[in-house]
């Protein structure tokens, strides 16, 4: 079974790192590099516009690709599941993983990368911005749905060899997963929804379903989540499994906060 997260737009290169914490290499580093290259020729202006993002922060990832080495080290890079700092890794709080919690996420998560394709937790990772949904011109093709292909998909069946009956759980956003070609994918996969109480009904509200994923992923390393019926103990935060409103490949869990 193979839990898959989004990246976050926010990065943490400044707390320290817990010490002896061990790391790992991307699987798609040559791939990586080939979209730098691209995006060095782009100006801090085309990358404002490209991106929709302010000119202070187009130019700081300007200076990111610029510094970017196909070389990994401790000096210019950190585990990508430290380095991201969004919604769902608050919800996760990988910093307050054991050693052997983490040892477990780096055999069952997956990270979803617009410019590193798929990542372990491990794995080293330098700052950059580039979300999969960005219209950059490559090689490849048009955008980056075209430039990753089947590559992300056949990446997963390759970690999921090993599984009798193998399982994606989808915990990323649409935009993120769009990038598994579902036709090369050789597993199951299921999604789960987190509805909040609000308004007279339940919806999925941005802001607290993606801290629901990094919980539900938390979840999952600490159970050792080896099948789909497992996932319905989920009870983080005042969540349930609701099973009037799931189906076999969609669960859904709900909350009902003081709204």
């Amino acid at each position: 079974m193979l839990f898959l997260l989004s990246p976050a737009k926010s990065l943490d290169y400044e707390s320290p790192l817990p010490s002896g914490l061990p790391h790992t290499l991307p699987a798609f580093v040559p791939d990586s590099a080939r979209l730098i290259e691209v995006l060095r020729r782009q100006s801090p202006q085309q990358i404002a516009s490209l991106m929709h993002i302010s000119d202070a922060l187009a130019a700081l990832n300007v200076g990111r690709y610029a510094a970017w080495k196909p070389r990994f080290t401790a000096a210019n890079s950190r585990q990508a599941v430290l380095a991201f700092n969004g919604d769902v890794y608050e919800g996760l709080q990988a910093r307050t993983l054991s050693a052997d919690d983490l040892a477990w996420a780096q055999q069952h998560l997956g990270i979803l990368s617009g410019l590193y394709g798929v990542l372990r937790p491990l794995d080293r990772m330098q700052p950059y911005r580039l979300e999969m949904g960005t219209r950059l011109p490559t090689e490849g093709g048009a955008n980056l749905y075209q430039f990753w292909g089947s590559r992300i998909a056949e990446h997963l069946n390759t970690r999921l060899q090993a599984d009798a009956t193998p399982v994606v759980v989808n915990l990323a956003s649409q935009e993120y997963f769009k990038s598994v070609d579902l036709k090369t994918l050789k597993a199951r996969v299921i999604e789960c929804v987190f509805e909040d109480f609000k308004g007279g009904g339940y919806k999925i509200i941005s802001f607290h379903a993606k801290r629901a994923r990094g919980l539900m992923a938390r979840y999952a390393i600490e159970h050792r989540v080896a099948t789909p019926r497992q996932l319905e103990g989920f009870d983080a935060e005042g969540y349930a499994f609701h099973a009037a409103s799931s189906a076999a490949d969609r669960l859904v869990f709900r909350r009902k906060t003081g709204d």
